[in-house]
């Protein structure tokens, strides 16, 4: 019996590599594959062609950038009381400007800041807990900003910071 035992012929070992090998051969032409059809436009193109015009230049259909500059306005920290407890809300922010009124604006950079601290310390705590408080709060303070400057010179006001503890 232990001879038929020790006769027996063995099962052929097969190689457990080879799937593995196949797999990661074919992992790399897919997303060598891929990586080509999306950076060359034939995925996700929507439509959009990179045209260049009659003598081939790309640089031609970039539009000049718009004439603006940008007012920093100085650090506003503010103190809001309510429900017990008192709150600090600090305020950063520049204005965008035409460029040909930036003097102009800076001149009367004093009377900004102070139409700004007027409407921050006017606020109450429970205002700034709202959703939508901030692009509310920005609306409203550029406009007042607007009013100060007069028409046409701030574009635009952009929070920098606006952190409340």
């Amino acid at each position: 019996m232990s001879d038929a035992v020790a006769e027996a012929p063995e099962a052929p070992v097969k190689s457990k590599k080879l799937p593995l090998i196949l797999g990661l051969v074919l992992a790399i032409a897919g997303a060598g594959g891929g990586f080509y059809a999306s950076s060359s436009g034939l995925l996700f193109s929507h439509g959009e062609s990179t045209a260049v015009d009659a003598h081939g230049d790309p640089e031609a259909q970039i539009e000049p950038m718009p004439d603006i500059a940008f007012v920093e306005i100085e650090p506003i920290t503010i103190s809001l009381t309510g429900n017990k407890y008192v709150r600090h809300l600090r305020f950063r922010s520049q204005l965008e400007v035409n460029g040909t009124h930036q003097d102009d604006v800076e001149l009367i950079l004093p009377r900004i800041v102070d139409v700004l601290n007027s409407y921050l310390r006017a606020l109450d705590v429970t205002e700034f807990e709202e959703p939508q408080a901030l692009s509310k709060l920005r609306g409203q303070m550029l406009r007042r900003v607007q009013v100060v400057a007069g028409q046409g010179r701030v574009r635009d006001l952009l929070v920098m910071e606006f952190v409340l503890n």
